[in-house]
């Protein structure tokens, strides 16, 4: 039977019954167009550059600096291979892409954002750690790339269901993408499935992320510089300090920019009738591409908080982690 289901990353219509009504003029589809084609291509190529610089400088290899790495390969890959695709079908409510394709749009982004809020976790824990345990021992390069693995495991099982449950239907004159949820008398599925994964993937590592950067910020800023310090303590606070005022405002425009679809998706699922309007659709598209964004500000965010791109991403690795991982 077929779930009438909007989960994650479809468009407005995922019930092949459903007749598309929304029209829009050629002028708003340019215009969204111009839009999500930019998330693209800023994503891609920003992320790309953070990726590389990261790999190619020996002394970029941090254990902060490799769960970057992983956080701009989802979001690069995201942006990829589901934003124009998202957008195309948001238009035209009509699927071009055959049914492998339509698994993989329905499952590779939740794994992705997954990968994405949790390498943050990671990088917030991790600078707990290096601030309120300064003596602790650090990731190894074997225990960095293990959290990396186990991260996409996860992602890849949360994001399962969604693969599995995703087909197509021909109806006349087009073809429809969806996610078939199963249907059960003393369980709805689907709601219970998309609040569980609303609390995994944005909630809960929220909330474990302010509290780290919390905890550490108080530490940081609670520490005064001592009038006979050497130089090199004032450098490594004043960088620790700006690493964490660095990832609070990634963190930050994460929560932002995915807020509104969370919500959007919550109302749906509980109050349906709302969406039945034609102007939904642009809310849609706004609120898609919101979420969208947010995966081409984090290179931005290095560079604008710091005079040069090299030194940007010098900071984020910070005094305390200075040791490459390469080096068990």
């Amino acid at each position: 039977m077929c779930a009438r289901s909007i989960l994650l990353l479809l468009p407005l219509q995922t019930d092949p019954d459903d007749f598309n009504q929304f029209v829009q003029p050629p002028w708003q589809i340019s215009v969204w167009a111009v839009l999500y084609c930019s998330i693209v291509a800023v994503s891609v190529v920003g992320n790309s550059v953070v990726i590389w610089i990261i790999l190619a400088h020996k002394r970029m290899r941090t254990v902060t600096n490799y769960f970057l790495v992983n956080l701009a390969f989802a979001e690069a890959a995201m942006s990829a291979f589901n934003t124009v695709i998202n957008f195309t079908y948001a238009v035209h409510n009509e699927w071009y892409f055959g049914l492998v394709y339509c698994r993989f749009h329905n499952f590779f982004p939740v794994a992705a954002m997954f990968a994405s809020i949790y390498s943050m976790t990671a990088i917030a824990i991790d600078r707990y750690v290096a601030i309120i345990h300064p003596l602790q021992q650090r990731l190894s390069s074997t225990e960095t790339r293990v959290v990396v693995c186990v991260i996409w495991i996860l992602a890849l099982l949360l994001a399962f269901p969604q693969y599995y449950y995703s087909s197509t239907a021909q109806l006349p004159g087009r073809t429809v993408c969806y996610i078939d949820w199963p249907e059960y008398s003393t369980v709805d599925f689907r709601k219970m499935y998309y609040v569980c994964m609303t609390l995994l993937v944005y909630f809960l590592p929220l909330c474990i992320m302010g509290w780290a950067y919390t905890t550490a910020g108080f530490t940081l800023w609670a520490s005064k510089i001592p009038g006979d310090s050497t130089e090199r303590y004032k450098e490594q606070l004043t960088a620790k300090r700006k690493v964490v005022k660095m990832m609070i405002v990634v963190v930050c425009t994460f929560a932002v920019c995915w807020l509104p679809y969370h919500v959007y998706f919550l109302l749906h699922q509980f109050f349906p009738h709302l969406f039945e309007q034609r102007y939904i659709q642009q809310v849609y598209l706004a609120v898609m591409w919101l979420a969208m964004s947010s995966t081409m500000y984090n290179p931005i965010i290095y560079c604008c908080l710091n005079s040069r791109w090299d030194v940007c991403l010098r900071f984020v690795a910070a005094e305390g982690d200075r040791a490459p991982v390469g080096q068990d």
